[in-house]
């Protein structure tokens, strides 16, 4: 019985911990860098609404994705 449980084993899961982190911080980077342009190119309030998404994305994302870094 346990030598048919050593395919259920998993391998080498560093990959896992990139992707959670590019979950985590990617889409808070990418919506600043579109508020940053809006901001710039006379947009100022659509560029302030994207900030306060990519900061709200962020905390939820800390609050979230690292829960399960740290577990």
């Amino acid at each position: 019985m346990i030598l048919n449980l050593v395919m259920f084993e998993p391998g080498n899961l560093d990959g896992l911990i990139f992707l959670i982190l590019a979950i985590l911080l990617g889409p808070p980077i990418f919506l600043a860098l579109i508020g940053v342009i809006l901001f710039f190119n006379n947009y100022r309030k659509a560029g302030k609404i994207f900030f306060i998404l990519a900061g709200t994305y962020l905390i939820v994302g800390l609050g979230i994705c690292g829960v399960l870094l740290t577990n």
